[in-house]
């Protein structure tokens, strides 16, 4: 009897375990199937759509509204050429990253603290939302007025867009944190301190990560409003010069810039949220 107990418990031979291990491996199909189906997918949209552009233009409308494909390219590959390209887009860009970054410093950072406090939070909602309320594009003839036209006024105009972006979400994290969780960090004899580092704090992160997600375009939005209204250089300044000189291939080609801009930012921040997100299960993270 103890014999066949201890063959039946008689650890799987090297021919054994290496059979498991290969019934556990996955084809390269299996691992990146659907990732590369979706990017497929995308690519084929895209292919789709310029291609109807470039043979609808001209023929179902009027291409000197619309422009084509191929002019675009042609225009993006002048401004590559004489350099204009990338010095408005430097100009625009600089404006997007420092206006986003301190809008996001400053939302995350007051929306953590002011969300921490809910009777001072409720005190001071409506008037937050009131100034949320406000168009930011009315905003850039009185920041014209307080500093100027140069850099700063953009970057300001695109910090005070994102902010509220990201202060909403945070603050909004912060309101949600499971309760039962914060009774529990109390029992174990927690402070305010623990309670704010490792419960708070991680719970809070899903709402910042969106607000910093959202924010993105209106970053851009910011920076170029400012240059639409008052500036002589960035991709703003590119959109408006293009427009009075009727040439819409320039209009379309800065907007392209644009997009690639957003998409960049877009998916650094993307890398940012996988990295603090890896805690979750993965079906929370796709």
């Amino acid at each position: 009897m103890s014999t066949m107990t201890e063959s039946t418990q008689s650890p799987k031979t090297g021919a054994e375990s290496r059979a498991d291990v290969v019934a556990l491996q996955r084809t390269w199909w299996e691992r990146n199937g659907r990732t590369t189906s979706i990017w497929a997918a995308r690519i084929a949209l895209i292919v789709a759509l310029v291609a109807v552009w470039q043979l609808a233009a001209g023929r179902l409308f009027d291409a000197s509204f619309t422009s084509r494909p191929t002019d675009i390219w042609a225009r993006l590959v002048d401004w590559n050429a004489d350099g204009t390209l990338w010095m408005h887009s430097w100009i625009t860009l600089q404006e997007v990253v420092y206006g986003y970054a301190l809008g996001s410093a400053g939302g995350a950072l007051l929306g953590f603290v002011l969300a921490s406090v809910p009777t001072f939070y409720k005190v001071l909602d409506p008037f937050i939302m009131a100034l949320y309320a406000i168009p930011k594009v009315a905003l850039a003839p009185l920041f014209i007025v307080w500093f100027g036209i140069e850099m700063d006024m953009k970057i300001l105009l695109a910090a005070v867009t994102v902010f509220f972006l990201v202060f909403l979400n945070t603050a909004a994290g912060v309101r949600e944190v499971d309760r039962g969780l914060i009774d529990a960090v109390r029992l174990m004899g927690g402070g305010r301190r623990d309670i704010a580092l490792k419960v708070v704090l991680p719970a809070s992160m899903t709402g910042m990560l969106t607000g910093l997600k959202v924010a993105i375009p209106y970053a851009l939005i910011g920076a170029v409003i400012g240059e639409l209204v008052a500036s002589n250089r960035g991709l703003g300044y590119l959109i408006s010069n293009s427009a009075a000189t009727f040439d819409t291939a320039g209009v379309f080609a800065t907007l392209v810039v644009l997009s690639v801009i957003a998409a960049i930012l877009n998916f650094l921040v993307g890398l940012l949220d996988h990295r603090v997100s890896r805690w979750k299960p993965a079906e929370a993270r796709t």
